[in-house]
């Protein structure tokens, strides 16, 4: 069978299960904000597209994780910055093809506009319900983030955020963060609530050797996570328990983001991905991560999956079906995405 063309894998209905918000804002909705922004007298930040020059990737995971603390929360810091971004982040998945889409986001609060982490998420969603009407062929659900920094009480007030706004699309916590940070149990008790509240459970998941060491590993899968995110720094017995104990589970894989952070050894053809896509049992899913830092979309991301390792058109749609199983936008979602995709 042939490899799929660009334009193919462009037009191809996709699921994206790894989404960063803040880190999908394209460069060019950045610049427009700051613009604004700047035009009002209300930032003294450089344009975006020198802080982050198209030409020029992110060059390791020292400088990524600044780059949302001393820049992108400091200029989307309003609820009209934070709608108008929310918006575009979700029309440029839909051009791209993503029919359903699953953005996560630690809920924060905006103090010069007297807006708290309820009113954030509220926002959120409001500007995500606005967007699936102007952009009907997507469906968007919302996860929650709570970062590694966090203190147990502002997990616990994550989750309860999550719960609150289940009915209104949010569907899971995740955990994220830089990975250097933080003790991982600290947060058991908060992940454990998730469980009790019927939330959905997803992971960053030995994103750095910092991060991978058997505590911790061991700490996360007693959650019972469903999905986990990365799986870089996995020894093989992990490997095996994952494979065996946890058979269904969802593996979010993003190829760029760990090839220009250097979070792997080596270039595509490197990458975990060639470890696990064949393996029974866990279902992985080609995601971004934060397309708006290393613009690579979706349909890029298949194509280097395509290209390096040399998945052929049946493989290609086969493994994107099979992301349909670990969604958790619930069996109607399912349902209707087996619909469009089989």
């Amino acid at each position: 069978m042939p490899m799929m063309l660009d334009s193919d894998l462009k037009s191809m209905p996709k699921i994206e299960l790894h989404a960063h918000l803040s880190g999908s804002i394209s460069r060019r909705c950045l610049h427009e904000i700051w613009r604004g922004k700047k035009a009002a007298g209300k930032t003294d930040l450089e344009d975006p597209l020198v802080v982050m020059p198209l030409e020029e990737p992110v060059v390791d995971i020292n400088s990524f994780f600044p780059l949302f603390s001393s820049y992108i929360y400091r200029l989307v810091d309003d609820v009209e910055s934070l709608h108008y971004s929310t918006s575009s982040v979700i029309e440029d998945f839909a051009n791209d093809g993503v029919v359903y889409l699953e953005l996560r986001t630690t809920p924060r609060s905006f103090p010069k506009g007297g807006l708290d982490r309820k009113g954030y998420v509220d926002a959120v969603l409001t500007a995500i319900d606005e967007a699936q009407q102007k952009y009907p062929s997507i469906q968007v659900r919302l996860i929650l983030s709570i970062d590694r920094r966090n203190t147990l009480d502002e997990a616990n007030e994550v989750v309860a955020l999550a719960t609150h706004f289940s009915s209104r699309g949010v569907v899971a916590v995740d955990l994220c963060g830089d990975p250097a940070k933080g003790d991982v149990s600290l947060f058991t008790p908060a992940f454990e609530a998730a469980k009790a509240q019927g939330l959905k459970i997803t992971i960053h998941f030995a994103e750095a050797a910092c991060s991978a060491s058997e505590t911790e590993l061991q700490t996360i899968l007693g959650w019972k996570p469903d999905r986990l995110g990365h799986v870089i720094h996995v020894p093989e017995h992990i490997r095996k328990q994952i494979a065996a104990v946890r058979p269904g589970i969802g593996l979010e894989l993003c190829l760029s983001c760990n090839v220009q952070l250097k979070m792997i050894t080596g270039d595509f053809d490197a990458h975990h991905f060639g470890e696990w896509w064949r393996v029974d049992g866990p279902v992985v899913v080609p995601c971004t991560d934060d397309v708006g830092v290393f613009d690579s979309p979706v349909s890029n991301e298949w194509k280097l999956i395509q290209r390096y390792f040399h998945l052929e058109r049946d493989d290609v749609l086969s493994l994107a079906r099979k992301g349909v199983d670990v969604i958790f936008g619930g069996d109607a979602q399912k349902t209707r995405l087996r619909e469009i995709m089989w």
